[in-house]
């Protein structure tokens, strides 16, 4: 019997303290009164028992106000614990009281915000295995290769005139592909991490495009393809950096060149409204549907052994796709087996 009657008390004093934040509400309302019944009633004694009144229809307003206040924060309370327990698998079991509609909605975005950030932060986690276990991949092949030819050449193969400029000369290029691949890890890096340094300015298309090609021009004349430039309006000024820009146009250019075994490699520029489309258009080899979504990825190359055959690090397109993103563009691919591919992106007049 005591233990109900200390629950009771316990449930009283608890309803009313979760009330106290509405005492000076009730305490002002409680003198109003009280002045006003002063003020017109005169008998003192129904006066008092008026106050008494007051002050005890007050204690029981206050106790259903912290009853409800008390219900209600007990709701709030569940619904996070079972967030925090993952017992939601969407937003829409999330239901609260009518009274509480509002603060449901604040929960659900919540909810959905926290656990996008949890999956963006699983993604990341995945992303940076398997970074690392590309790169460790892609540096043992050349290091693996530098050592073997070596070794070979220590264990007296350095004086044989047959093989040692030979084996020199593959050690040499395996160092020139390791250069390059932490060039580019270097590039991801300071890419990914926002360190990357942008400096926007306009440039003469036109002259810039024509110089680019003219650089690369021995390099398709090596393969006997014709590598040409269809010049546009000579007035012609885009927005953008143009050292980063290189970047993306020679590695794009350079694998046209690659990948195409005979034909050409066009440049060239579609005058737009309010972008220029520049545009990489190559008959090579072409790409496959299904790998073509997965072409801008790290390390990800469609013919593995081809890939090695002709050089790259891998991480050429990925470079690419970031830079042009950071220039407020998007990189378009299109493609067909045995009909080239199409690399295109668009830069504000």
């Amino acid at each position: 019997m005591l233990d109900i009657v200390l629950k009771a008390l316990n449930k009283i004093k608890s309803n009313l303290s979760s009330a106290r934040i509405f005492i000076a509400e009730f305490i002002s309302m409680d003198l109003a009164l009280f002045f006003l019944f002063w003020f017109y009633l005169k008998d003192l004694s129904l006066l008092f028992i008026l106050i008494i009144l007051i002050i005890f229809l007050s204690l029981v307003l206050l106790y259903f106000i912290g009853c409800k206040r008390n219900s209600e924060l007990e709701e709030i309370k569940g619904i996070i614990n079972n967030i925090r327990k993952n017992k939601f698998s969407n937003s829409n079991e999330i239901k609260l009281s009518k009274n509480l509609s509002g603060l449901q909605e604040d929960i659900k975005k919540m909810f959905e915000k926290t656990k996008s950030d949890i999956e963006y932060l699983q993604r990341l986690e995945r992303i940076r295995t398997e970074f690392l276990a590309n790169v460790s991949h892609e540096l043992r092949t050349p290091i693996f290769a530098i050592q073997g030819y070596i070794e070979t050449l220590l264990n007296g193969a350095i004086n044989d005139k047959n093989v040692n400029l030979n084996f020199l000369e593959k050690a040499n290029n395996h160092t020139l592909n390791l250069n390059n691949l932490l060039n580019d890890l270097i590039d991801i890096s300071m890419i990914e991490s926002g360190e990357m340094k942008m400096s926007f300015r306009y440039f003469n298309i036109n002259e810039y495009l024509r110089s680019l090609v003219q650089e690369l021009m021995p390099m398709a004349e090596e393969k006997n393809i014709r590598l040409i430039y269809h010049p546009v309006n000579d007035r012609l000024q885009l927005f953008g950096d143009k050292n980063k820009l290189k970047q993306v146009l020679v590695n794009l250019i350079q694998n046209a060149i690659k990948y195409t075994e005979q034909g050409q490699v066009e440049v060239f520029v579609e005058d737009e409204p309010k972008f220029g489309k520049i545009i990489v258009k190559d008959s090579g080899l072409g790409i496959a549907e299904d790998d073509l979504s997965r072409i801008f990825e790290r390390f990800y190359r469609v013919d593995k052994a081809r890939s090695r055959a002709v050089g790259g690090t891998g991480l050429g397109l990925a470079i690419v796709k970031h830079i042009i993103e950071a220039h407020g563009s998007k990189i378009e691919v299109s493609s067909k087996i045995d009909a080239g591919s199409e690399f295109s992106f668009r830069l504000k007049k």
